[in-house]
């Protein structure tokens, strides 16, 4: 395997950065994006609202999961935290871009 996609992709997925709440993540982001649009929010305030509810959800889910108790390893859980809110903030980011 010397593709250097596959091979970033391996390390994502070893370190625990992508798992298969990923892509949950992204519609999450996605989804409370165009709802706080919806509402009225500018779009900074719609990105807004998914970097507050996401950091909430990751707080949420330490007194429910634990951290190396899911993941095996404190790394791994810091890896999986941060991957998943890079995903759905970018995604929302990505939404409000000026055409």
């Amino acid at each position: 395997m010397n593709n250097p996609i596959a091979k970033f992709v391996s390390w994502q997925l070893e370190s625990g950065q992508l798992d298969h709440w990923t892509a949950y993540h992204i519609a999450a982001g996605a989804f409370i994006c165009k709802v706080a649009q919806w509402l009225g929010a500018s779009d900074f305030w719609a990105v807004m609202w998914v970097v507050i509810i996401g950091v909430a959800w990751e707080i949420f889910e330490v007194y429910v999961e634990g951290t190396e108790e899911t993941y095996g390893t404190k790394k791994k859980w810091a890896y999986n935290t941060g991957a998943d809110l890079l995903v759905e903030i970018g995604v929302a980011w990505w939404m409000v871009l000026p055409t």
